[in-house]
């Protein structure tokens, strides 16, 4: 199995990006190589100066850079040869079986859109994100940016999504499935969350508990946390500002620690035909890292595959 890294994407690419992917390499010798894609006159040298720990890592060369600040659409149709167009080009082809950048969050998603696809009978892909639970392990919370404005079927569908993810990759064996709302109570809400609730409700492939609230975000009542983008991304800012308002003041908590972003490394875009990931723009080695097995463990669950099979059905 191979997992491929844009070695050119990140605030602090390419040194972050090629670390971060030795420390991969090594907690996954046996089980997966990591592939880099980049400028090789950036990367070479740096993947030299880590000698026989980075002996297992391939390159494969991209001579364009998609800037942080460049238009999504139109750097990824003008730079064919960047890292993250080469990344889904190899992706698309069955030459790597994840793959994984820092880079710009916007060509990350027009990649995934115009080059691996849609899954057939999916509205809008989502992005996740995983939210730590109080108890131990974590839930995932989708769309986490993706689609700021949606459907009652887009919300629906978030729900089968998160819920598949939930099962197959975090082993959670009948995951539970909440509309994140202003209140419990079934009539709740805007009329998209009204009309997303009674579709929810009477959908057979998950296990749907009703309405959650914001209180409820760490708890064990939801497993799934279902919400349009623009909540979700407001959610996932403020998670990661308390841990940055504790870490600044030196205050340390194992459950609160769970808030970095560097502990799973990045959010999974899901509803794709294969497996990417998007991670922070300030991404770590750390993070890195993370990010990469995470990759992994979509691609030995084969989460991908079981979306394609349950939106066929």
């Amino acid at each position: 199995m191979k997992i491929a890294l844009d070695a050119m994407g990140g605030d602090f690419a390419p040194q972050a990006a090629v670390d971060g992917a030795v420390l991969a390499a090594e907690k996954l010798a046996g089980k997966a190589q990591i592939v880099l894609i980049g400028q090789e006159d950036a990367v070479r040298p740096l993947l030299q100066a880590h000698g026989d720990a980075a002996a297992s890592l391939e390159l494969i060369a991209a001579s364009q850079i998609i800037e942080m600040g460049e238009h999504p659409a139109k750097a990824y149709q003008q730079k064919q040869d960047s890292s993250i167009a080469v990344g889904y080009r190899m992706l698309h082809a069955g030459e790597v079986e994840a793959f994984c950048s820092a880079g710009n969050t916007g060509a990350m998603l027009v990649g995934a859109m115009f080059s691996v696809k849609p899954v057939s009978g999916v509205i809008r892909p989502a992005i996740a994100n995983f939210v730590p639970k109080l108890h131990g392990g974590y839930g995932i919370m989708l769309d986490a940016g993706a689609n700021a404005e949606c459907k009652p079927e887009m919300l629906e569908q978030f729900g089968e999504l998160g819920s598949l993810y939930a099962q197959y990759v975090l082993g959670i064996e009948r995951p539970k499935v909440g509309l994140m709302n202003m209140g419990e109570e079934e009539g709740k809400g805007t009329p998209l969350l009204q009309a997303a609730h009674q579709l929810l409700k009477v959908n057979p492939h998950i296990d749907f508990i009703g309405n959650i609230e914001g209180r409820d975000l760490f708890n064990d009542k939801a497993d799934v946390i279902v919400c349009d983008g623009y909540t979700g991304n407001v959610i996932l800012k403020l998670a990661e500002s308390i841990y940055d308002l504790l870490d600044a003041r030196n205050m340390h908590d194992p459950f609160f620690d769970r808030f970095n972003y560097e502990s799973v490394g990045g959010s999974p875009i899901l509803g794709i035909n294969d497996n990417a990931i998007i991670g922070h723009g300030v991404s770590t080695p750390l993070a890195i890292c993370n990010m990469l097995i995470q990759g992994y463990q979509m691609a030995h669950a084969g989460i991908a595959d079981q979306i394609k099979d349950t939106f066929k059905s």
